[in-house]
């Protein structure tokens, strides 16, 4: 167990590579209720998402989640998350647990207008069950048709009997469901996904997996990989900001446009060693002799079984193919720069 994000969590149950290969190839269960969850509701909902999001939440209907963030004026992100479509005049905003009380306090600093503001943090537990036997374990715990929820969907119905929202989103690059549910029922629910996932090999997993799993698949870390100094455009989430004149004016608008146009002057980049060495968060990188900042976020790969990393490199020395080096306890050691994301699974 490890403090995380002002939580208790889990690092590992039975062992980071054998709950990490188990997602791969059968299912994992990860407790992730430290996220936290905002609604917003009201005639003005709509207005102010697009507002406060770069992402164009217009093109949402019930029951669609959409990944976007939530950009200054610079067009970098205070954070990044997920809006969940639950009516025309109410959406659930789903956040980083480190950012909650951060997130919360810029939301209210945007002067929300004919609409309400929740913090709703306290009233959800959320479970996430990944891999490809995800549907089948759940499945059976619910009179959902998860056959009709697809990637992005979400569904409010019933699982084990008690009220739920599940949504086929994830952090692993598998396929998966995310579970909404009260922070009371969620110790028993824990217990009755394990026992009907254990025939297919499910295993409980903690925050080393997640956090490996989701560097294979590219998916990007705020705090690590993204910050409050670093443009979207610049962490290569150019696809989530909609410059569609219907979106209208939101904050970072400007910067964005011109990025995009034009390029930004340096890119996030994934890359493999090639040499032995597994780069960690904060290694220092170099080309040639040029320091080039450091490792945002870098790990061995259970699954590729490889080591890989992601880190920040100027636009015009980034291609794929390119040679870099990792500072690895004061040795510079070999890697070149690869496309990503590092897995994809087979759909």
């Amino acid at each position: 167990m490890v403090a995380f994000g002002g939580w208790d969590m889990p690092v590992e149950y039975s062992g980071l590579i054998a709950e990490h290969r188990a997602v791969r190839t059968a299912a994992g269960l990860f407790d992730v209720s430290h996220m936290g969850q905002f609604e917003v509701e009201g005639e003005g909902a709509l207005a102010f998402l697009q507002r406060v999001t770069a992402n164009d939440v217009a093109r949402l209907v019930d029951g669609q989640a959409q990944y976007s963030a939530l950009p200054m004026s610079t067009g970098c992100p205070v954070d990044d998350i997920i809006v969940y479509r639950r009516s025309e005049r109410r959406y659930l905003l789903v956040v980083n647990a480190a950012n909650v009380e951060k997130d919360w306090s810029w939301l209210l600093a945007q002067k929300p207008t004919g609409c309400g503001l929740h913090d709703l943090s306290d009233q959800f537990a959320l479970l996430a069950l990944q891999g490809p036997m995800a549907e089948a374990i759940l499945q059976g715990l619910t009179p959902v048709d998860l056959r009709q929820v697809a990637f992005y969907r979400f569904a409010e119905g019933t699982v084990d009997g008690r009220e739920a929202i599940v949504a086929r989103t994830g952090y692993t690059g598998e396929d998966g469901f995310e579970i909404f549910v009260a922070p009371g029922v969620a110790p028993t629910l824990w217990r009755r996904i394990v026992e009907a996932g254990r025939p297919y090999g499910l295993r409980p997993a903690g925050l080393g997996a997640r956090d490996t799993l989701r560097l294979e698949a590219r998916m990007m870390l705020y705090g690590n990989d993204m910050d409050e100094t670093t443009t979207l455009i610049e962490a290569g989430l150019g696809w989530i900001v909609s410059l569609d004149e219907a979106k209208g004016d939101f904050n970072g608008r400007v910067v964005l446009a011109e990025q995009k146009a034009k390029g930004a002057p340096r890119k996030l980049v994934g890359f493999e060693m090639v040499e032995r060495g597994i780069p960690r968060h904060g290694y220092p990188v170099f080309l040639g002799d040029e320091a080039q900042g450091a490792v945002t976020s870098g790990t061995y790969a259970p699954f590729l079984q490889k080591s890989i990393g992601l880190c920040y490199l100027p636009s015009a020395r980034a291609a794929v193919g390119t040679d870099l080096a990792v500072e690895i306890r004061g040795r510079r050691t070999g890697a070149r720069v690869v496309a990503t994301p590092f897995y994809k699974r087979q759909r």
